[in-house]
């Protein structure tokens, strides 16, 4: 093994490394302010329990694309239950408005800037991690694709590949 090898793979684990918090430092910012929109909104609304709603859509918000979805059902079921249809209705306006905003305008641009991993992929590492790993595949889908990127344009042999699964331009050879 050459010298350079080592401070080469160094190199790469560091980048890996805070890569990861980087994504989960941008996740989490995200995901408090999808929850506290969330929770000051149910208040307003005095939907039963809507601090522990509040607390799911954030820790839901951390499973990408289809979180956010399971974190509404429990209290649009409550609310059909418990209050009347006009609140029904508006607390479906709020989960569709808020996850709307944040998941397809605000966090898309957050994380391709912050990331430099494509939508695309970061919808298709979804599926594909989930399938490999279940739940917690669907829950570090971003995390190891981003490892697997960093990894691949790490080599001349394979940069193609990284450079396929980030938001970057190829430059011409």
């Amino acid at each position: 093994a050459m010298p350079g090898d080592t401070s080469a793979r160094l190199e790469r684990w560091q980048k890996i490394i805070t890569e990861t918090r980087r994504y989960f430092a941008l996740k989490t910012i995200i995901s408090l302010v999808t929850g506290v929109t969330i929770g000051v909104l149910l208040v307003v609304l005095k939907v039963p329990y809507a601090p522990l709603w509040a607390l799911m859509a954030f820790l839901f918000n951390f499973i990408p694309n289809i979180g956010s979805i399971i974190a509404a059902v429990p209290p649009i079921v409550v609310t059909f239950i418990v209050l009347d249809t006009s609140t029904l209705i508006w607390v479906i306006a709020i989960y569709l408005a808020v996850n709307l905003l944040v998941g397809n305008m605000i966090e898309p641009r957050i994380m391709g800037k912050g990331l430099g991993l494509s939508t695309l992929v970061v919808f298709l590492s979804l599926v594909v991690w989930g399938f490999v790993l279940g739940p917690v595949g669907m829950l570090l889908s971003v995390p190891l694709t981003m490892v697997v990127k960093i990894v691949l344009t790490a080599s001349d042999d394979t940069r193609w590949l990284g450079i396929l699964l980030s938001n970057e331009v190829a430059e011409p050879v």
